[in-house]
């Protein structure tokens, strides 16, 4: 693998445009536009305050800034350096801002979630939806664009709203039978709205009659041999009585920068570390709080915070637990290769991990001082990938398969 040179960035504000050809990250309030293949900086925009949101327009000939302390959104043109936008909700504050799928409508949610505003960047007019829901995905796209649909709240009670996205009229109106929604979802195609509660437990659907298929459960121990489990390794160098570091490390810090990480296959039966939650707070640690499918649907990818330092992944072809990766440290967040079922990981410390079915690698990401790797994001080529820290990002160029397979094939292969 090959890494670029480390990049200032602020509040892990970094995002490939849609077409693959920028990308952009902010530094305090200047936006930072740079050539995907060169890393060189094409444009260079001043917001009014510190940036606290980015989201490029599905065609990438726009990038809105969102300021939510101040109640702004900027918007730039990537096409005429000149032209740009402010958006100004005013008394009515603004928690969320978004496009839509024709890359010329805002959706600006504003405090309390009281109303949605929906400016048009081509006829400068205004609509209102009222009662969105404060839930962790309350809005949705089809994805011809046509159709969104929203979750609300009135009453008491949940609802879902279909919008036709050409004129921002009411299509449909319902009532769902939950208790207190969490997120909505379209269908592929468009024909089918998933409404959901919670996600505490995985379960598998039938796309044509609803019902489950099966149930993946989460156990804290592995007793089946076919199942490959994964334990990432830590091997200190050997330290001389000059090279101790005083004060001691805190318990639960992340590896040694120096010291030498690899996996493990491990002989089952295998005991995960558990996390006891503490139910008697608010929204504790339990459950499902991550899931993602590869893109050719082979295969899921999951993590049970109360276990949060493992990643199960199914072969959904088979409906059974393919392999488990236990870390040294919590995972913080995983993403799939767009192109090719291969996994990244991150867990906050100066590595990167990437699991295939030939296999999984470990990779120490260079720099000087210690890059904690807190989030990612993939090109859609699949060929590189951003790698974001509190204060910097840098990004990762992948070998060709046939490399990377070789490596992931050796025991415990690192790199």
């Amino acid at each position: 693998m090959n890494f670029s040179e480390v990049f200032k960035l602020s509040s892990l504000l970094c995002k490939f445009s849609p077409d693959g050809k920028y990308l952009a990250s902010c530094v305090q309030y200047r936006l930072v536009v740079r050539d995907v293949n060169t890393l060189q900086i094409l444009q260079l925009y001043t917001c009014l305050d510190q940036i606290q949101h980015i989201e490029w327009s599905a065609d990438s000939l726009f990038i809105l800034c969102a300021m939510y302390k101040r109640g702004l959104v900027q918007v730039w043109s990537l096409e005429q350096p000149e032209w740009h936008c402010k958006i100004d909700e005013g008394s009515a504050g603004l928690v969320a801002s978004c496009w839509s799928p024709d890359g010329r409508h805002i959706l600006n949610t504003t405090e309390f979630h009281l109303r949605i505003t929906v400016w048009s960047l081509c006829t400068k007019s205004v609509s209102y939806i009222k009662y969105p829901k404060a839930c962790l995905q309350g809005i949705t796209f089809t994805r011809d664009g046509r159709y969104m649909a929203l979750a609300e709240r009135r009453d008491c009670k949940d609802y879902v709203s279909i919008f036709v996205c050409s004129d921002w009229q009411l299509l449909r109106h319902f009532d769902t039978d939950t208790q207190d929604l969490t997120g909505i979802e379209w269908a592929p195609n468009g024909c089918v709205l998933a409404v959901w509660d919670t996600c505490l437990e995985v379960r598998i659907l039938n796309h044509v009659t609803w019902k489950m298929i099966t149930e993946f459960g989460h156990p804290a121990t592995i007793n089946d041999p076919k199942i490959v489990v994964y334990k990432e390794a830590e091997k200190s160098p050997q330290l001389g009585l000059g090279c101790l570091s005083f004060p001691p490390r805190r318990a639960g810090a992340g590896p040694l920068p120096s010291s030498e990480s690899k996996y493990e296959i491990a002989s089952v039966p295998v005991s995960l570390q558990t996390l006891k939650p503490v139910t008697d707070r608010a929204n504790p640690k339990i459950g499902i709080g991550m899931l993602a499918f590869s893109p050719d649907s082979y295969f899921l990818a999951t993590r049970n915070d109360n276990i949060p330092n493992a990643v199960w992944v199914w072969d959904i072809q088979k409906l059974r637990l393919f392999a488990v990766l236990e870390q040294l440290s919590p995972v913080r967040t995983f993403q799939w290769d767009p192109q090719q079922p291969r996994l990244a990981i991150c867990t906050g410390g100066s590595r990167l991990y990437l699991w295939s079915p030939a296999g999984c690698m470990s990779v120490q990401v260079p720099g000087e001082g210690d890059f904690a790797v807190l989030s990612l994001c993939w090109h859609l080529s699949g060929d590189s990938m951003a790698l974001l820290s509190k204060d910097h990002f840098c990004l990762c160029f992948l070998e060709t398969e046939a490399v990377v397979g070789t490596a992931c094939r050796q025991l415990g292969g690192h790199t």
